[in-house]
């Protein structure tokens, strides 16, 4: 059963981005690492032992790729929107140890297939064909590390703990049964709302914080 990974703040910039966060959780973010195969760049925090959170931005220093980035980054004017009304927690990425299997058994929900090479490491990811977030950000992107484990810094522990993780949705049965279809652990539990907008609540050693 594919599992939630890690939480995904998309951002206009990395700054913008670590600023938001300080401000909901009172931590600063470590930086994380570079994609260059993307030519994007996130800071990270561990949530506890299953899950942790990034906050990803374009890296203007990196050079062009010759596809569109991932979780729709190069839809600039978009991002800023979302960022400005207040939708910063954007995406969410969900592991899985059978890639394949799960990309066939819902053929044009996550995206497509790609594998991707990280120093000496390799993992599958999925990616629509134009860069967007699957399904406008409502399903996850798919990763497969390969057996391995995510590999974070230890100054990403910061003492903070994934509580809950929802999703308001103006079609929410219907949202419901697509989670029920995919059978993803740790999926956000689904509530009515009047716009699409994702919230974790996260204990941090100064207390409850949300992040939205």
């Amino acid at each position: 059963m594919p599992r939630l990974d890690h939480l995904s703040v998309i951002a206009p910039s990395l700054v913008e981005g670590v600023a938001h966060l300080r401000e909901c959780l009172g931590i600063d973010l470590p930086f994380g690492r570079k994609h260059t195969h993307m030519s994007t760049h996130n800071h990270l925090l561990q949530l506890g032992e299953a899950a942790y959170l990034e906050v990803i931005a374009i890296d203007e220093e990196a050079p062009a790729i010759p596809g569109p980035r991932w979780f729709g980054l190069d839809d600039r004017a978009a991002v800023r929107k979302a960022w400005d009304d207040g939708r910063r927690l954007r995406g969410w990425v969900a592991s899985t140890d059978h890639f394949a299997q799960r990309m066939a058994r819902h053929p044009g929900v996550f995206g497509e297939p790609r594998e991707f090479h990280a120093g000496a490491s390799s993992y599958f990811f999925s990616v629509p064909v134009d860069g967007s977030l699957p399904m406008q950000g409502v399903v996850p992107s798919l990763i497969d590390r390969k057996g391995k484990r995510p590999l974070l810094a230890p100054e990403t522990q910061r003492g903070c703990e994934l509580v809950a993780f929802t999703l308001e949705h103006p079609d929410a049965a219907r949202i419901a049964r697509l989670y029920g279809a995919l059978e993803i652990s740790g999926a956000p539990a689904v509530t009515h709302g009047e716009e699409f907008r994702y919230t974790a609540t996260i204990r941090t050693p100064s207390g409850i914080r949300i992040l939205t």
